[in-house]
């Protein structure tokens, strides 16, 4: 692959653009298999309880279309999928062959079936003006070019659609110093005692320090062409649930 010349953030290190997906993507692989146990421990279970809050405001409905961008484990897709029913569809997508197949196997076991698209999020295979919601869950901070990936998600959405992004973001500051030292020492000792990986999670604590804070996200969605952008704070901050529509 030719050298741009260009450097971006993995967590706190400056890497050649070229070579961040790669990076990102031995990060998965090798937490794949523990991903959900570790999601619940690192969360106490709160995940659930944010993504239940992204389903509630999608819009998603019998017979919508939904894309679910850097789908994982699949979560999201399911929940989509059940509110969708027969008459919608839900497509997977993600970077990640061990994810994306961690997501589909999870899906066939509650007995449904999702098409899946082994794809970059910054290149989405699908035309413009195709799906009622496009979400992306706790995946937006490692994209090398986030711009660019919103951008795709606005291009896919149909007039009158959704554009979600449920991310880490930052916290109400009072709780700064506490959350500093939960995620730079719980997180590695559990990555590396539950997932045999500690600087994998060494990574996501730095990855969502170098992500923008609420309102420079809401700037970057405005940017890529969405309206009524507005953000819904989760647990003090912590996480943050982004709506925009594309008009």
């Amino acid at each position: 692959m030719k050298d741009s010349g260009k450097t971006t953030h993995f967590g706190y290190r400056e890497v050649p653009e070229e070579e961040k997906a790669a990076r990102v993507g031995e990060v998965f692989r090798s937490v794949a298999p523990s991903y959900d146990l570790m999601n619940d421990l690192m969360s106490l279970g709160l995940h659930r309880l944010w993504k239940r809050f992204a389903l509630e405001l999608s819009g998603v409905r019998a017979g919508s279309r939904v894309l679910d961008v850097a789908s994982g484990s699949g979560d999201l897709a399911r929940a989509f999928a059940r509110r969708a029913g027969e008459t919608g569809q839900v497509v997977m997508t993600d970077i990640n062959a061990a994810m994306l197949a961690v997501g589909r196997d999870r899906l066939a076991d509650a007995g449904l079936l999702a098409p899946l698209a082994l794809c970059d999020a910054e290149k989405l295979p699908f035309p413009d003006d195709t799906f009622d919601c496009v979400s992306v869950a706790f995946g937006l901070r490692n994209m090398t070019h986030k711009e660019a990936a919103l951008a795709e998600m606005r291009r896919v959405a149909r007039p009158g659609g959704r554009v979600l992004v449920l991310e880490f973001s930052r916290p109400w500051k009072p709780l700064a110093r506490a959350y500093d030292a939960y995620s730079f020492s719980v997180l590695p000792a559990l990555g590396k005692y539950v997932a045999k990986d500690e600087a994998a999670y060494r990574y996501l604590a730095e990855s969502i320090r170098m992500h923008p804070d609420q309102e420079t996200l809401k700037a970057m969605m405005q940017a890529a062409g969405l309206d009524r952008v507005e953000y819904f704070n989760l647990a003090a901050g912590v996480v943050a649930l982004h709506r925009g529509w594309k008009a």
